[in-house]
């Protein structure tokens, strides 16, 4: 997956948006709902080589997930307890990234209030 594909994945959810609010080289993807408070999903250096992508998770997964693939790690800067890195060229499937992708949009979102999920339409966490 190159980064121009990753962006429009993080972008095709309901109620995406990207943000440069750490400058220009770093790519923010939040969600809001009409009216509410915007709730970052995702962080990407779209530009970077290698091009990684951190992404929220729930915490037994994000462990699983680091002990399974050399390719995940806890994110730099972030709470690595809900917060994972993935080097997105490195060998995962583009399936996989996508599942993370989604996941992280779907953790984001089931924290919002019940009205912007509603307004998202928004069907809940998908199980497995």
């Amino acid at each position: 997956m190159d980064a121009e594909a990753l962006r429009r994945l993080c972008l095709a959810l309901p109620g995406t948006y990207e943000d440069f609010p750490f400058g220009p080289e770093s790519s923010v993807f939040k969600v809001r709902a009409a009216g509410g408070r915007a709730k970052m999903f995702a962080l990407a250096a779209l530009a970077a080589e290698p091009l990684m992508i951190s992404l929220k998770c729930e915490p037994e997964l994000a462990v699983q997930l680091r002990a399974a693939h050399p390719e995940i790690s806890g994110a730099w800067h972030m709470n690595k307890t809900h917060w994972n890195q993935v080097e997105v060229a490195a060998g995962l499937p583009e399936g996989m990234v996508a599942d993370m992708v989604e996941d992280s949009y779907d953790l984001v979102v089931a924290s919002l209030p019940r009205k912007d999920r509603e307004s998202l339409r928004w069907k809940g966490l998908a199980d497995g």
